[in-house]
């Protein structure tokens, strides 16, 4: 995509803000503008300034609050949507009994009409919570072929950019893990050059996943073409994966060449350092999702342990809300709470932004994504707080984790457009989505409870 901006686009001034133009290094600009064209930032300076020098132009009010760039979402489900408030049936003591009596009954429930409405309600919190580019995790087993071009037309009216895959698993037989194959390579091919939406390999964690299964996605694997799994959310995915196929989730798909720097390994909370040394090595990305861990009782990402075996670190949300400025904090929280050490949190932490903005950037071939500088992509968001202290380079993550995280967010702009102004949603008409996902949900919910309890065969029903 070129970095130029469209000329004939009106020119946009977002003035009155305090400006933090990275998440690592960052410049900050008390009373600073962004000036956008079309999807490109043209300068930032001074809001009295940009003002004057850009008469006749769009003018957005920051009105005192924190400008960031646009929040990353390194990992989501939006298919999850609607599962809240959602009873059971019956107490779900572990981990095993989580995936199989909730969420592997959902996914087969679902519809083309509730894969819509679950990714149109988790775009429009994204917006609200300041996220401008999402890697969603799909699965709906009865529903693949053509599942990732139903949330595809979500993400587009919704404004966004993502990047999508369909979780490829052999708990359903076989032949659903090899159609869940061929979901992904038709969405990456159909998307390889759009600006906004592409596509990677998704799996399910590697204990669902046959090793034939795994050489055959590697056989069709496209260049490019990243790889997005679970790893040890669980003991389980170890235990299974060794006494199946004797070997862990890591060394499995390091046989079958599927990790390298376009690697998403979700969670990893399990893993030890000769595990994780072999993600580093080959450049992959563990992405934490905090609040999710502690919802399912699976444990803690020691992110000391992990940054010092070399592993970069990004920040998911697991489908348990879309708000990544509360998963950052929940991060923050988790490590010191963890390790008992209130000195922890300032080394690690920090990063995880920065990093789900550079892998963004390389699947989106976006390398100034998550920048506010000229000709990044006009990706930003303004979090509805005026710092009441100073803010520098050096304390922008204290502000964040203690006072903005919980802020509700002002304006969201992607790619050039406003998709949140003063706390509205424009791309998406929310109460008519909320509307209709409470009459969808009734009967999604009806066939939940029908299907009952899959729990394959090699599934033990406690740890």
């Amino acid at each position: 995509m070129s970095p130029n901006p469209d000329l004939t686009e009106r020119v946009t001034v977002l003035a009155s803000g305090t400006i933090v133009t990275a998440f690592t290094k960052p410049e900050v600009l008390t009373d600073g503008a962004v000036v956008w064209q079309g999807d490109r930032i043209l300068e930032i300076g001074d809001s009295a300034e940009m003002i004057r020098k850009h008469a006749g132009a769009r003018n957005l009010d920051a009105r005192g609050g924190l400008i960031l760039p646009g929040l990353v979402n390194l990992h989501h489900h939006f298919y999850s949507s609607l599962a809240r408030g959602l009873n059971p049936g019956r107490p779900l003591e572990n981990f095993g009994e989580i995936l199989d009596g909730l969420w592997w009954r959902l996914d087969r429930a679902l519809d083309d009409d509730t894969i819509r409405l679950s990714a149109e309600l988790a775009l429009a919190d994204s917006i609200r919570w300041g996220a401008t580019t999402i890697f969603d995790h799909h699965a709906s087993p009865t529903r693949i072929g053509g599942s990732l071009d139903l949330i595809a037309g979500a993400v587009d009216r919704a404004g966004l950019s993502a990047v999508l895959c369909y979780e490829i698993t052999d708990r359903n037989g076989h032949d659903d893990a090899i159609d869940g194959l061929e979901e992904n390579l038709a969405f990456f091919r159909t998307h390889r050059h759009d600006p906004r939406v592409r596509g990677m390999l998704g799996f399910h964690a590697g204990f669902t996943v046959d090793d034939s299964t795994l050489a055959a996605a590697a056989e069709c694997r496209l260049d490019g073409m990243g790889c997005h799994i679970h790893i040890a959310e669980d003991p389980l995915d170890l235990r299974i994966s060794q006494v199946a196929y004797g070997a862990g989730p890591v060394s499995r798909l390091e046989n079958h060449g599927l990790i390298d720097d376009r690697t998403l390994a979700i969670h990893c909370i399990h893993l030890g350092s000769d595990d994780r040394n072999v993600l580093a090595a080959h450049g992959a990305t563990i992405v934490h999702n905090p609040e999710s861990n502690a919802n399912n009782g699976v444990g803690r990402l020691d992110l000391e342990a992990v940054a010092a075996d070399g592993c970069r670190i990004g920040l998911g949300t697991d489908g348990m809300s879309s708000a990544m400025l509360g998963s950052l904090r929940a991060a923050f929280l988790g490590l010191r709470g963890g390790r008992r050490d209130p000195r922890l949190g300032f080394t690690v932490v920090p990063d995880l932004l920065a990093v789900n903005a550079e892998v963004a950037g390389r699947f989106l071939d976006e390398p100034l994504l998550g920048r506010l500088v000229p000709e990044a992509p006009a990706d930003l968001c303004v979090l509805d707080t005026a710092p009441p202290t100073p803010t520098t380079p050096e304390n922008v993550f204290a502000h964040l984790v203690y006072g903005s995280a919980s802020s509700p967010v002002r304006h969201t702009i992607a790619r050039g457009r406003v998709l949140l102004e003063d706390h509205a949603l424009t791309s998406l008409d929310s109460t008519a989505i909320t509307e209709e996902a409470r009459r969808a949900t009734p009967a999604l919910w009806n066939r939940f409870h029908a299907l009952g309890a899959s729990r394959p065969d090699w599934l033990p029903t406690r740890d």
